[in-house]
Protein backbone atom coordinates (compact mmCIF):
# COMPACT_ATOMS: atom_id res chain seq x y z
CA UNK A 1 0.00 0.00 0.00
CA UNK A 2 3.07 2.35 0.55
CA UNK A 3 4.32 1.62 -2.67
CA UNK A 4 1.74 2.66 -4.17
CA UNK A 5 1.14 5.96 -1.88
CA UNK A 6 4.45 6.85 -3.31
CA UNK A 7 3.69 5.84 -6.66
CA UNK A 8 1.00 8.00 -6.47
CA UNK A 9 2.87 10.75 -4.93
CA UNK A 10 5.41 10.44 -7.94
CA UNK A 11 3.06 10.54 -10.67
CA UNK A 12 1.26 13.99 -9.59
CA UNK A 13 4.54 15.31 -9.24
CA UNK A 14 5.49 14.34 -12.51
CA UNK A 15 1.90 15.72 -13.87
CA UNK A 16 2.43 18.87 -12.05
CA UNK A 17 6.16 18.87 -13.65
CA UNK A 18 4.66 18.75 -17.02
CA UNK A 19 1.98 21.74 -16.41
CA UNK A 20 4.63 23.87 -15.54
CA UNK A 21 7.16 23.20 -18.86
CA UNK A 22 7.03 24.18 -21.85
CA UNK A 23 8.09 23.34 -25.21
CA UNK A 24 8.27 25.11 -28.72
CA UNK A 25 6.96 23.76 -32.16
CA UNK A 26 8.46 26.04 -35.05
CA UNK A 27 7.30 26.14 -38.79
CA UNK A 28 9.03 28.13 -41.47
CA UNK A 29 12.28 28.93 -39.98
CA UNK A 30 10.20 30.43 -37.17
CA UNK A 31 7.50 32.45 -39.32
CA UNK A 32 5.36 30.62 -36.57
CA UNK A 33 6.11 29.72 -33.39
CA UNK A 34 3.79 27.77 -30.85
CA UNK A 35 4.44 27.44 -26.29
CA UNK A 36 2.69 24.46 -25.47
CA UNK A 37 2.82 22.87 -22.10
CA UNK A 38 3.82 19.08 -21.38
CA UNK A 39 -0.15 18.93 -20.76
CA UNK A 40 -1.13 20.47 -24.19
CA UNK A 41 -2.17 23.39 -22.82
CA UNK A 42 -1.51 26.28 -25.64
CA UNK A 43 0.41 29.22 -24.12
CA UNK A 44 1.02 31.39 -26.98
CA UNK A 45 1.01 31.45 -30.74
CA UNK A 46 3.58 33.98 -32.69
CA UNK A 47 3.15 34.68 -36.17
CA UNK A 48 5.31 36.72 -37.94
CA UNK A 49 3.60 38.97 -40.40
CA UNK A 50 4.91 38.39 -43.74
CA UNK A 51 2.82 34.96 -42.92
CA UNK A 52 -0.19 36.63 -42.34
CA UNK A 53 0.20 38.02 -46.02
CA UNK A 54 0.64 34.87 -47.61
CA UNK A 55 -3.65 33.97 -47.26
CA UNK A 56 -5.56 31.67 -45.28
CA UNK A 57 -4.56 28.68 -46.35
CA UNK A 58 -1.02 29.10 -45.65
CA UNK A 59 -1.47 30.63 -42.47
CA UNK A 60 -3.69 27.37 -41.31
CA UNK A 61 -1.02 25.23 -42.57
CA UNK A 62 1.57 26.81 -41.09
CA UNK A 63 0.19 27.07 -37.78
CA UNK A 64 -0.57 23.13 -38.64
CA UNK A 65 3.47 22.48 -39.11
CA UNK A 66 4.06 24.02 -35.81
CA UNK A 67 1.55 22.92 -33.57
CA UNK A 68 2.78 19.11 -34.65
CA UNK A 69 6.17 20.30 -33.72
CA UNK A 70 4.96 21.24 -30.40
CA UNK A 71 2.97 18.09 -29.65
CA UNK A 72 5.28 16.05 -30.82
CA UNK A 73 8.04 17.68 -28.34
CA UNK A 74 5.01 17.68 -25.58
CA UNK A 75 4.92 13.82 -26.27
CA UNK A 76 8.50 13.05 -25.72
CA UNK A 77 8.58 15.14 -22.85
CA UNK A 78 5.30 13.54 -21.12
CA UNK A 79 6.93 9.70 -22.39
CA UNK A 80 10.50 11.06 -20.56
CA UNK A 81 8.93 12.72 -16.98
CA UNK A 82 6.29 9.89 -16.82
CA UNK A 83 8.52 7.17 -17.68
CA UNK A 84 11.19 8.85 -14.73
CA UNK A 85 8.20 8.85 -11.86
CA UNK A 86 6.77 5.05 -13.18
CA UNK A 87 10.85 3.75 -13.49
CA UNK A 88 10.10 -0.33 -12.41
CA UNK A 89 6.73 -0.05 -12.07
CA UNK A 90 4.61 -2.02 -15.00
CA UNK A 91 1.74 0.61 -16.04
CA UNK A 92 -1.62 -0.88 -18.08
CA UNK A 93 -1.58 -0.05 -21.23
Amino acid sequence: MAQASALQDKVAAAQNKLAATHVKGIADGGACVIDMTGKYDLADITIRDDVLTRGADAVAQIVAIAYNDAKAKADALIERVMGEATAGVPMPE
